[in-house]
């Protein structure tokens, strides 16, 4: 089970072990907390926007072989101007669900679905965003309640993702590198390095079907990541990292099963 904060989110992060583990068999389910009804794109925030992007979210579950969707419904918490939790939030926004109750509720999926791995979000929540700092949260209490065996905290490599980003501002130098400087994980702390490239083509089909999501400001990270070529595609996002708590540092898995060695 693949939990994450919005529509897209999936895309960003973990949709080549989504399609990589369906082409190998296992059921896969794709949770999210939110529609992304507060999200920047050209539809004004709101109802329409949060149903558009849930309509993208199953084109792309789709793409990803994905066998089951799931929305909790919780409200989108937005960002204020300086990238904390907006002022404006409605009543259900999902940072201010109780950790408890949005827990139990996420841990009976798990037992429904008999789920062996779970992927949250670092405690940070990748770059701050207070909706995935809530995904780490709440998918780590349910973990426990669930007892699923592995949770793994999707994360980026933020040293190659500076040299990737560095590279892209090349072409695009209105791209703002600094925001991501102390975002998600140094590769020191990365323990599943997942190669995706096989996937490249599920990949880039489940960012494309977040199309809202490439517009609405002057630069969109989505936008710009499906501008670039191909063959520099795979190179660049052939890779999804993430770090599982209490193994030995310097631990490096290639696979989200498998188990490190006790040599």
């Amino acid at each position: 089970m693949f939990f994450h904060a919005h529509p897209d989110d999936e895309a960003l992060l973990t949709a080549g072990t989504m399609a990589m583990l369906a082409a190998e068999g296992h059921r896969v389910v794709l949770v999210v907390a939110t529609s992304g009804e507060r999200g920047q794109a050209d539809l004004e925030p709101g109802e329409a926007l949060g149903a558009a992007r849930v309509a993208e979210l199953y084109r792309s579950a789709a793409a990803l072989g994905c066998a089951r969707v799931v929305n909790l419904g919780y409200g989108d918490s937005g960002l204020a101007p300086g990238g904390g939790i907006a002022d404006d939030r409605p009543d259900n926004a999902f940072i201010d669900a109780d950790t408890e109750e949005a827990a139990r509720r996420l841990a009976a999926i798990l037992a429904e679905e008999d789920a062996h791995l779970l992927t949250t979000y670092d405690p940070a929540g990748g770059y701050g965003h207070p909706d995935h700092v809530q995904v780490h949260r709440v998918g780590a209490r349910a973990a426990e309640i669930a007892g699923t065996p592995i949770v793994l905290e999707a994360t980026v490599n933020r040293d190659p993702l500076l040299r990737g980003i560095r590279l892209i501002s090349r072409f695009y130098p209105q791209l703002d590198i600094r925001a991501f400087e102390s975002a998600y994980s140094p590769g020191e702390a990365i323990t599943h390095r997942v190669a995706v490239r096989r996937f490249a083509r599920q990949k880039r089909a489940s960012m494309a079907a977040h199309a809202s999501q490439a517009t609405g400001a002057d630069t969109r990270t989505l936008g710009v990541m499906l501008k670039v070529p191909r063959p520099l595609y795979r190179l660049i996002f052939g890779t999804e990292w993430y770090v599982q708590r209490g193994l030995p540092p310097g631990t490096k898995l290639r696979h989200p099963f498998e188990v490190p060695s006790k040599g």
